[in-house]
């Protein structure tokens, strides 16, 4: 079997360690077999080793996100949230919504000084900007769609935590780089602190994280939002001026809803509804693209991207104006991805200029910052397909890990418009839509995302990267049926995006500066990005063969069982 596997690697690289070798796959390309496309190779192997124990995509997905939350800790999480998107292989669709909440104790203007300035050091940093976790619950809801029992899923994550792993040199350099931070927010010693600097190689051991997830394992649900997880939650937040209390971890509840659904081309796209704004962008961006039939065009050529721009300025003011949590708002989703809304939207696009951002929104200034989250692709032997994406919102979240219990805690409050028209650590400006109230779901750009060809699995997707996400996704979707890319071209192309605040398109550096100068003749302000997200891809043709993709831009792996 091992054999099999390694002929089909195209691209590796191998770092011994004490706990594991860990090898990095960026490409597999199979059939009859389940795979896995996540941000980390031993994240991705806890999936596989789970579907070879007898368990379904699903399951795959759960280990996967446990794993995760122990080798991937600047996004991984068991103290964020996320959302799944799945694809049964009988045709029933499904997302787990399990997004942070706001606690009860949260108002509207928590984050504003008596003078009437939002403080976004606040909203991004520290215990206030926690929001209620939902991973763990999340995990234990996609448990009727699974064949094995938590106890099992479980297990991977907490021999890496316990036993540890190399860390690779990107790891090293981040927690290098977030050492005064995380010692700014801890009171107590933290494992992700030493005195000399990390290295390649270096073993992570996170005894407090293993014995976390153990109280998961014996004591299910309860054994993190009730019990001496949760105590030690609330004492964290007593530390310092967090306001989450153990009613608010013993309410928490995830939200199962109604895919969103839309025809592109022929294909059936599936994805993530509101509070997620993905999905809703993604209708909006490939149907107004589709009316200028971007087959005629070559990827990251002039034209294409114009048009892919403009849609992405019109749907990004949308989202500022009347996206946010459905049961607090009232939901135009049907509207606002209907085919008169968008064309009447489309009238004042022109290939001769672009656009001013004025021109569809409300023009407010704002900075821009970086972003960390992950995503998972998966499919498994009988065809079940799931895309979750996770996050703690911000690099390592809010900085803040729960001692005694050993896992970074979200900044997704921060998600809220913090206050009207102030943008948040992404640069995204949000109205009373997504004003923050006690329980309330923050608006997301997370869109993993299920493309159905003929009724089956076509293209399993999704990304980290904030703001950018719903534009990476939409070039996935755009790059593979529009310019007939295949999924290595598609995930490793230069990206772009723009968001309609500011007014400025990024570029990723390698992006063809023929493009990016045309461009500018016709308006365009550009700006360069060393990266914009790590997109994990599996595409499965008409023959059931299986082409999966994982990101060049970090150590994203794919793994088959």
């Amino acid at each position: 079997m091992k054999k099999i596997i390694i002929s089909l690697i195209l691209f590796s690289t191998t770092i011994s360690a004490q706990y594991t070798d860990i090898t990095i796959v960026k490409e597999a390309k199979v059939k009859n077999k389940g795979v896995v496309v996540s941000a980390h190779p031993l994240a991705s192997e806890a999936g596989a080793k789970i579907m070879k124990m007898g368990g379904n995509a699903y399951d795959a997905i759960v280990a996967t996100q446990y794993a995760l939350a122990v080798v991937y800790p600047q996004a991984g999480n068991i103290g964020g949230g996320g959302f799944l998107v799945g694809v049964k292989n009988n045709g029933e669709k499904f997302t787990i919504d399990y997004r942070e909440t706001a606690p009860k104790k949260a108002s509207r203007d928590m984050y504003v000084d008596k003078n009437g300035k939002a403080n976004t050091d606040l909203s991004q940093n520290g215990r206030l900007a926690v929001g209620v976790p939902g991973s763990v619950a999340g995990f234990f809801a996609t448990l009727k769609y699974c064949k094995l029992p938590m106890e099992k899923l479980i297990q991977p994550a907490i021999d890496l935590a316990e036993k540890g792993f190399a860390i690779t040199e990107q790891e090293a350099n981040l927690l290098n780089n977030n050492k005064q931070n995380f010692q700014k927010h801890n009171q107590s010693s933290i494992v992700f602190v030493k005195d000399i600097p990390w290295k390649a190689g270096d073993l992570l051991v996170q005894k407090d994280l293993a014995e976390t997830l153990k109280l998961i394992q014996k004591q299910g649900l309860k054994g993190f939002y009730e019990g001496k997880t949760a105590e030690l939650l609330v004492s964290e937040m007593k530390r310092g001026n967090g306001i989450i209390t153990s009613e608010d971890l013993k309410n928490y509840k995830v939200a199962e809803r109604k895919a969103l659904e839309f025809d592109y081309k022929g294909n059936q796209v599936v994805s993530m509804p509101l509070p997620s704004s993905g999905g809703l962008l993604l209708a909006q961006m490939l149907k107004m693209a589709g009316y200028e039939n971007l087959e005629k065009y070559q990827q990251n050529s002039t034209q294409a991207v114009q048009v892919m721009v403009e849609a992405e300025r019109r749907a990004y003011a949308d989202r500022a104006e009347y996206m946010g949590d459905p049961d607090f708002i009232q939901d135009k989703t049907s509207y606002l991805i209907s085919d008169e809304y968008l064309k009447n939207r489309w009238k004042s696009f022109s290939f001769s200029k672009a656009t001013p951002s004025a021109e569809v929104g409300k023009i407010t200034n704002q900075p821009k910052e970086s972003t960390e989250t992950t995503h998972i692709s998966v499919i498994d032997k009988d065809g079940n397909a799931a895309a979750v994406t996770t996050t703690l919102n911000g690099l390592y979240g809010s900085k803040v890990v729960v001692s005694g219990a050993g896992f970074f805690l979200n900044n997704e409050m921060d998600d809220f418009s913090i206050k009207p028209g102030v943008p948040n650590m992404f640069g995204a400006v949000g109205g009373e839509a997504n004003s923050i109230q006690p329980n309330k779901r923050m608006l997301s750009s997370m869109t993993p995302t299920i493309v159905l060809k003929n009724g089956k699995p076509y293209m399993v997707v999704g990304t980290p990267g904030g703001t950018t996400i719903p534009t990476s996704v939409y070039q996935a979707i755009i790059d593979v049926i529009d310019f007939k890319q295949n999924a290595n071209i598609s995930v490793n192309a230069p990206k772009f995006h723009h968001q309609w605040l500011p007014e400025t398109v990024a570029f990723e550096k390698n992006f063809p500066e023929t493009t990016i100068k045309d461009l500018e003749k016709l308006g365009y302000k550009s700006e360069k990005w060393n990266q914009i997200g790590r997109t994990e891809m599996i595409l499965i043709d008409d023959n059931g063969n299986i082409h999966a993709v994982a990101d060049g831009r970090g150590d994203d792996s794919v793994a088959v069982e």
